[in-house]
């Protein structure tokens, strides 16, 4: 579920005894990180890393759940890690995910088409 670097970062962490009362700590002491802190925290990780596309909390969701669906895992599971009450709402990655296979097909053939190929 986690790499392989970030479980060693977090196994260092809390080696250390910390943290002591959040992962996450917020700017408040005592308190954890806030949702409205997440997102500057995502937008300075993409300009460190280099990426030019937008980014929010939200498409990291998507995201991870997109790949666990991809490989594999699931779809209760992911459901459950995502906490959605519905298994509809987690269903929407099994949907766009065969919509852009579809996508992925249709682009296939119509390149083998263009080169005159037939089956």
């Amino acid at each position: 579920m986690i790499s392989p670097r970030l479980l060693e970062i977090l196994r260092s962490v809390l080696a250390r005894g910390s943290p002591r009362e959040w992962l996450f700590p917020g700017d408040i002491p005592g308190h954890p990180i806030t949702r409205s802190a997440v997102g500057p925290a995502c937008q300075l990780a993409r300009q460190r890393s280099g990426i030019t596309k937008p980014i929010a909390p939200h498409s990291l969701r998507h995201a991870i759940a997109t790949h666990l669906l991809e490989s594999g895992t699931d779809v209760r599971r992911i459901q459950l890690l995502m906490g959605h009450r519905s298994l509809s709402t987690t269903a929407c990655y099994y949907r766009q995910k065969v919509v852009m296979c579809s996508l992925e097909f249709r682009s296939l053939i119509a390149k083998d088409s263009g080169r005159g190929n037939s089956t």
